[in-house]
């Protein structure tokens, strides 16, 4: 009998083995939770998506649930194929808010969230490059498209004249962008509200959450390997006047002003250049990654290497740029309530660069020079100016180097002390290092050129920073009475930041070489020797807290708190207090939407606080700067010189943040809407420069006023984004992004009548940009002009400009009396463009159809300018074709004004060189292919796939520069072009193989 109930028990219960692949690319799935139905029963899928259950009943469901993907249930079988669909729900349904995580459907603050898929498409030299067009409210700009060349990120434009930088953590530590490497990076998260209230003075500019990759618990070891390699050429080359032109163009410009010609016979010159053809060449890039991920039940490990190579498009043996990084993530779970993590991040990069940018460049001197100069010829005579030198001459007498390497991470501890209460404490730290060196031989340009060098020298630098951080803090939830949720959050951080750099500069090398530019070799006396150094050492303390509640998970509510003390104010001015709150209410949860049936997901959210900017240090000290020289009693006596007065009341500046929001899914989850409306006061603003009262006469060498909390900024704007996924079949999806920004900010008070002006343009000239009550920061400040003087009958009846310096005569720019008291100066100078834009926006759609993928990303800025500032007002520089179209006698033209080698006011910083720099740019276009499961896993692959990419394909602008997106990131002088080094078009091979 006992016999015959065994026999029939094992015949109700039979093993269970299956796979489980992604339906959308037929990969496997390891770490997906596979479970008997209302059982204990259940298993982990391996690395290559297999598992096995033993001692299944009959007639039993099979429970197949991963992150992302929508949950399946199953009758059992004996052999299972499992294909699970992406959930566009559920994914990236955990977000990071710092110090802790919410599901995306709980935020109440403006977050948003870029995976590494999309990061894996991009195929960025530098982080930051993945934001742009991405994340709605955020711009991501550059100064220069040379290899190396950094990028600044802004989240939701300019609210301050001093530093707009967002705060960067990296897996709980602060860090840069530039230091990580794209590949080992799971999510970026952009916490643009409030929210960020959580790390209070560091907070006010937005914070980027940086998570990297860990491998999966009870998964084999896997390798995978990433290259791309592939062709570098310039995105645009400006359009100047070709010989026969610019000849034609010299002789009238001489002639105008009695001159005797310079080219009498236009058909026998000697040369026709294109210095931008001989300049611009084709340039390589290579990056090679490689990573080893697995893990155990108790042990996760990701090992990740990679190597970036890439040449700049100009002189490639002295432009260049190199970076390598090792990047380890180890978690241990010691037991079921103690749990460590190691992040260890090392990168070292190696730069040569050339005069990239302004005046001086060797892009500047290539517009400048003349066509009919051979390649290799001098302007001996000076004929261009003392500022303008032959650019192949240039980048053979440049020689710099600069090496930095970086050690950084942190080791974290979790310890689960009861239920629902979670104790966290880690330890971060950064040591960057850096050296640097820069050779000047001695040289001779020509006559009065001012690079011109008599005696060789050589500068070298060494700088160290170096920076810890301790945070600690508790995590506890709990659920009461059923409907009442509540998570809270108490910590503590310090940080320590400090660090020192030596300056020295050499005489006379010998040999005149680089082989022996080392000041340690220089055979200058030691008098001739200049040296200096800083060194630094900050502090902050701080203590937070969170709460976050809701009831019955759609009523959602958090506020929180931070306390900052920062040792670089003065001891009665170190300590504030930062609050914040924000609301959620899902209304699609409510019963009324029952009925509702084309909404998924409808939240309203809102949030308000205060964060703070940690501009400038050590205010509130009297520093020295460099040497200075004295008077005394009718001596010259040497000494050392004052910095700027110290501000013993100087605090950080305050962002109170408000936004509004929405969140939304419709149409069977296809469509994400997400809205938010914000504003932003930005007060107490540090300001340097304004006039005082109490300072009388002539401050010291070196001296100036203190820098003051004095001004107040508004910026306000409106987001949208769009995001549709459809599956049409098995073999065909697809998904469409946008996002826009509407952005607007002005200064809305300073306490001064005096206006900050920054920026420079030409040789001698004013400021060209503002900061100034009722303005956007930074604004151009100009003439306005009204067109052209087309007879002198039209120069005597119009208010007299000289005194701009220079009486105007037919063909010059008519500038406008903006004051009217009928006279045209300086005073006339008034708005004339800004740098900002109005609209910021993102396109991306991505295809897969079958074994084959296809996106493509685009970015666009509407209603910003630019200032044209690479131009030399010269007696025999070339110039742009525009001039083709220049005044010639009455009619023939009122936009641009006659040549001539006279004085004339046309020069003037005017709105005839401010452009729209309104564009769109193709960023990245991506086809690839994966190789099917059948045809790779008998050789042990799990992955192969194959693509083809162009970055930076097409920019539609009607911007003359080259590029409508470069800017060196100032508030005051930002958007104002000395001949930005351009962006590359890269054409990409890749290959993704995992093992």
């Amino acid at each position: 009998m006992i016999a015959l109930c065994s026999s029939y028990a094992f015949a109700q219960s039979f093993s269970v083995t299956g796979t489980v692949k992604s339906s959308a690319d037929g990969m496997p799935l390891p770490g997906v939770n596979v479970l008997v139905k209302n059982t204990n029963n259940g298993a982990v899928t391996d690395f290559d998506g297999n598992f096995s259950l033993s001692s299944v009943s009959q007639n039993s469901i099979i429970v197949f649930t991963y992150i992302g993907f929508k949950t399946q249930e199953l009758a059992a079988t004996a052999n299972m194929q499992v294909n699970l669909e992406e959930d566009n729900e559920s994914l990236d349904e955990v977000v990071l808010i710092g110090y802790g995580s919410k599901s995306r459907k709980d935020l109440t603050g403006a977050v948003s969230m870029i995976k590494s898929e999309t990061i894996e498409k991009l195929k960025p030299v530098d982080v930051a490059q993945a934001l742009q067009g991405r994340s709605a409210g955020v711009s991501v700009t550059t100064a220069s498209g040379s290899p190396g060349s950094g990028f600044r990120v802004l989240v939701r434009g300019v609210s301050t004249n001093g530093s707009n930088d967002p705060l960067v953590i990296v897996d709980g530590y602060v860090a840069s962008m530039n230091s990580v490497n794209p590949d080992d990076i799971e999510s970026l998260t952009v916490l643009k509200d409030a929210q960020a209230a959580i790390y209070g003075i560091l907070g006010a500019n937005g914070v980027i959450l940086v998570t990297t990759k860990s491998g999966s618990k009870n998964s084999a070891p896997q390798v995978s390997y990433n290259v791309y390699s592939g062709v570098q050429e310039t995105t645009k080359k400006l359009s100047l006047l070709n010989g026969s032109e610019y000849a034609a163009l010299i002789n009238e410009s001489y002639a105008a002003n009695g001159e005797t010609i310079p080219y009498p016979n236009l058909n026998n010159l000697e040369n026709d250049n294109d210095w931008q053809d001989n300049l611009f060449d084709q340039a390589m890039i290579t990056n090679h990654n490689v990573s080893l991920s697995g893990g155990t039940d108790a042990i996760t490990y990701y090992l990740g290497a990679s190597h970036l190579d890439q040449e700049g498009i100009i002189a490639s043996n002295k432009s260049n740029f190199k970076r390598d990084n090792v990047k380890l993530r180890l978690g241990i779970d010691v037991n079921e309530r103690l749990k460590t993590t190691l992040n260890l991040n090392y990168f070292a990069n190696e730069r040569k660069t050339i005069n990239e940018s302004g005046l001086g460049s060797v892009l500047f001197n290539a517009l400048s020079y003349s066509p009919l100069y051979a390649l290799d010829q001098e302007d001996l005579n000076g004929a261009f100016g003392n500022e303008i030198i032959n650019p192949f001459s240039q980048i053979r007498d440049t020689y710099n180097s600069y090496f930095g390497s970086s050690i950084e991470g942190n080791f974290q501890i979790e310890y689960k002390v009861l239920d629902g209460l979670t104790a966290t404490t880690r330890m971060g730290f950064k040591s960057y290092s850096d050296k640097a060196k820069k050779f000047s031989p001695i040289v001779e340009y020509g006559a009065g050129k001012v690079f011109n060098t008599t005696r060789s020298t050589v500068n070298q630098s060494k700088e160290q920073f170096n920076s810890y951080t301790w945070d600690s803090f508790l995590n506890y939830k709990k659920t009461f009475l059923n409907d009442h949720n509540a998570e809270i959050t108490l910590g503590m951080a310090v940080t320590k930041d400090w660090g020192d750099g030596l300056f020295a500069t050499g005489y006379d090398v010998p040999n005149n070489s680089w082989a022996f530019a080392d000041i340690a070799l220089t055979t200058g006396t030691n008098e001739a020797k200049e040296n200096g150094s800083y060194t630094y050492d900050n502090r902050l303390l701080s203590y937070f807290a969170r709460l976050q509640y809701d009831f019955k998970g759609k009523y959602l509510i958090s506020a929180m708190l931070r306390r900052d003390a920062s040792s670089a104010f003065a001891q009665d001015y170190r300590v504030d207090y930062f609050k914040s709150a924000t609301a959620g209410w899902k209304v699609s949860e409510e019963s009324f939407m029952e009925n509702v049936n084309f909404i998924n997901f409808l939240k309203l959210r809102a949030s308000y606080g205060t964060l703070g900017n940690l501009v400038g240090s050590d205010l509130y000290r009297a520093s020295l700067n460099g040497e200075a020289t004295y008077v005394f009693d009718n001596t010259l006596t040497n000494g050392t010189a004052l910095g700027p007065l110290p501000n013993s009341v100087a605090s950080w500046e305050t962002a109170e943040k408000l936004d509004i929001g929405l969140d939304a899914k419709i149409f069977d989850n296809k469509l994400e809407i997400v809205a938010d409306y914000f504003v932003e006061d930005r007060v107490d603003l540090l300001i340097p420069g304004l006039p005082f009262s109490g300072i009388l006469g002539a401050t010291a060498p070196g001296s100036g006023t203190p820098i003051v909390n004095a001004g107040t900024t508004r910026i306000k704007g409106l987001e949208l984004m769009f995001n549709y996924a459809n599956e049409i079949n098995d073999n065909l999806s697809y998904n469409v992004s946008y996002n826009v920004t509407n952005l607007d900010g002005e200064v809305t008070s300073i306490n001064s009548d005096v206006a900050i002006e920054g920026g420079s343009f030409g040789i001698g000239q004013l400021a060209p940009s503002r900061m100034e009550v009722g303005q956007p920061i930074g604004y151009f400040y100009g003439l306005q002009t009204d067109g052209i003087f087309q007879s002198q009958a039209e120069v005597d009846a119009h208010p007299s400009q000289a005194g701009l310096g220079n009486a105007a005569q037919p063909g010059d720019l008519r500038f406008v009396d903006v004051n009217g008291d009928g006279e045209i100066d300086a005073n006339d100078r008034t708005f004339i463009g800004k740098p900002i834009a109005d609209y910021i926006m993102g396109f991306n759609i991505g295809i897969n159809y079958k074994n084959f993928d296809f996106s493509a990303y685009a970015y666009a800025e509407l209603g910003k300018d630019m200032v044209r500032n690479y131009e030399r007002d010269q007696k025999n520089v070339n110039r742009l074709d525009y001039y083709l179209d220049r005044w010639t006698g009455p009619g023939t033209s009122n936009e641009v004004p006659r040549a001539t080698t006279g004085a004339t006011s046309n020069k003037l910083f005017s709105d005839f060189f401010v452009e729209d720099a309104s564009f769109l740019r193709i960023q990245n276009i991506q086809l690839g292919y994966s190789l099917p499961s059948s045809a790779i896993e008998k050789a042990g692959i799990s992955k192969l796939r194959v693509y083809g990419s162009v970055n930076n394909a097409f920019t539609f602008t009607k911007y003359k520069g080259f590029d409508p997106a470069a800017t060196t990131g100032d508030a005051i002088g930002g958007g104002i072009d000395p001949g930005f080094y351009p962006v590359t078009r890269q054409f990409l091979l890749g290959l993704n193989i995992s093992f």
